[in-house]
């Protein structure tokens, strides 16, 4: 390829609307131009990037034994129906009306399209195991889209789905695509991991995420230093804490007249917040919930809502607070409420002794608060909480934190779809059986941010080698006044390519200054500048992008560095 028959146009200066690194990045490297809120145009440059690790996705998914098809992006609402989420899905999805006021979506997901396929497709056990993956776009109307292609309403995805004919062939093809989702970020030159996760929208039994590490990432990750044991916050687990210390003060009541939060009740008692506790008032339907926490620890949302009668809980008013604790939210506890409540008490708060908690009184404090004494043994004991880190692992290990961006998902989702959609093979014995499903996606665009996230420098992008636009690219000094050196440069590129490299020839004819730049800000690993001083001594300026200086290097020693 040469550059100056090349669509590349570069940015100086950085896009004011461009919140996160990659973003900016890829509006100065001319990679994106936004149409619409969350929705971009792909330059050539930056196609060039989403090309390769989709080809890279699409090896290692036939490599797997995955069966590539393509399933239609508008979707009726007819199939959303039968498995119910036609409502249930929310917002996020584009409904339309053709001009017969028929309704149907924009996918945001093929798990309903690949079903009715299977339904119409498979008629014997015989022809399972089967997986079909398609790369595709998908649309999901974000509310608040943000931070370029990394959470744009439009993108780039490879979802594939495995039917078995039962749970070990499930069990079997969802290690199968773990294996496979590993040697592609393994391929891609990323450094990641997988973590357990929850299932969301999609449902399931089971689910691993896949997350570029990168300090910018939206998602925090917690990982054992004993074992690989890694996960997304919304699942991660602290060990078990030990047996409750036995009760050492009397309960007494203490005043905080302005204290309304944990800290504050801490700083003015003067003792260490993990002795406080944390009151959040709920309403599971008529049910009135106070969940506990330990005062510098959060309430998991996720766990939450697992717990049993919490799936559809909601944030207590204030007049419902009053009307069954007597009190205003800053005070709030479990002991002495005036009427009957529901006590869910995280693990870490059903282990304290002598904590200290709202008294139900404005102005009031219980401190010396004792399980069994004071109050009932609390109903339900359930993890509830964030881990944080130095949190004991189970596996006896440290957890740490770290920032991931999520880029690929897997699911085990059993019967979910095909049971809901009258999915069914006959098995060995001749009998209709419903298979079981398994889901996984990999976001394709969003991966090229995320390598970005964590691959540049102060210059602009550092590509790892498989997602690079071109590997190496020759550089022309003054190739206009200048032909004996625009004739080596030329020679150079064609020997390059001759030799399996993917290279490309930078004869825009820019100055030195202004097409390093450019060659530095688009990624490109390799520089080999061809110059009529460089000609004269038998050497090119050879630099890795990665390099901090550069070299002059003779031609076997530039071919060398290149296969190196």
């Amino acid at each position: 390829m040469r550059l100056s028959q090349f669509h590349l146009r570069t940015e100086k200066e950085t896009p004011a609307d461009a919140e996160v690194i990659s973003h900016k990045l890829m509006l100065k490297a001319g990679m994106l131009r936004k149409l619409a809120a969350g929705i971009y145009t792909w330059s050539p440059l930056g196609l060039r990037v989403l090309r390769r690790v989709e080809r890279i996705v699409r090896e290692e998914m036939d490599a797997a034994g995955a069966i590539e098809l393509l399933m239609p992006s508008v979707q009726p609402k007819e199939l959303w129906e039968e498995t119910g989420r036609w409502e249930k899905f929310g917002g996020q999805l584009l409904k339309i009306k053709d001009r017969k006021d028929a309704w149907y979506c924009y996918g945001p997901t093929h798990e309903e399209v690949v079903t009715d396929f299977a339904r119409n497709e498979l008629a014997s056990y015989r022809q399972l195991p089967v997986n079909f993956y398609q790369i595709q776009t998908k649309f999901r109307d974000e509310i608040r889209p943000r931070f370029g292609v990394m959470r744009a309403r439009e993108f780039l995805m490879k979802d594939a789905y495995s039917f078995d004919i039962d749970e070990a062939g499930m069990a079997a093809s969802y290690r199968n695509m773990h294996a496979a989702y590993t040697r592609i970020f393994t391929r891609l030159g990323l450094r990641f991991r997988s973590v357990q996760a929850d299932s969301g929208a999609i449902g399931g039994d089971a689910s691993q995420e896949f997350h570029v590490l990168a300090d910018s990432g939206e998602d925090a990750i917690a990982f054992s230093t004993a074992s690989d044991y890694a996960a997304n916050v919304e699942t991660a687990a602290a060990a078990t804490p030990g047996p409750r210390p036995a009760a050492a003060e009397p309960m007494r009541r203490v005043e905080t007249p302005t204290q309304k939060t944990c800290e504050d009740v801490a700083a003015l008692l003067e003792i260490p917040l993990a002795r406080t506790v944390k009151s959040v008032a709920l309403m599971a339907g008529e049910a009135f919930v106070l969940a506990l926490v330990r005062g510098d620890h959060a309430v998991n949302e996720i766990k939450l809502a697992k717990v049993d009668g919490l799936a559809d809980y909601r944030m207590a008013t204030e007049a419902e607070i009053q009307a069954f604790l007597g009190s205003e939210p800053g005070f709030l506890g479990p002991v002495a409420a005036q009427r009957p409540i529901r006590v869910l008490a995280d693990r870490e708060v059903a282990a304290m002794a002598d904590f200290v908690v709202g008294a139900n009184a404005a102005g009031f404090h219980l401190a010396g608060v004792n399980w069994g004494r004071d109050l009932p043994e609390p109903d339900v004991v359930a993890d509830i909480r964030n881990v944080v880190e130095g949190d004991r692992a189970q596996d006896g290990g440290e957890l740490k934190l770290v920032r991931g961006i999520e880029v690929g998902h897997i699911f085990q989702l059993g019967r979910k779809y095909a049971e809901a959609m009258d999915c069914t093979v006959l098995d060995a014995a001749g009998k209709a059986v419903v298979p079981l499903m398994g889901c996984y996606g990999i976001g394709v665009s969003r991966i090229v941010a995320a390598a970005i996230e964590q691959n540049h420098d102060d210059n602009g992008i550092l590509w790892p080698a498989a997602m690079a636009p071109w590997q190496v690219a020759v550089c022309v000094i003054n190739p206009k006044n200048e032909p004996e050196v625009a004739d080596a440069a030329d020679a150079l590129y064609r020997e390059l390519l001759a030799a399996g490299f993917d290279a490309v020839l930078d004869d825009r004819g820019l100055r030195p200054g202004a097409m390093f730049a450019d060659i530095e800000l688009i990624g490109i690993p390799h520089r080999v500048v061809v110059s009529s001083r460089g000609l004269a001594a038998g050497s090119f300026e050879y630099r890795a992008r990665n390099a901090e200086a550069s070299e002059n290097l003779d031609r076997e020693t530039v071919f060398a560095r290149l296969k190196g």
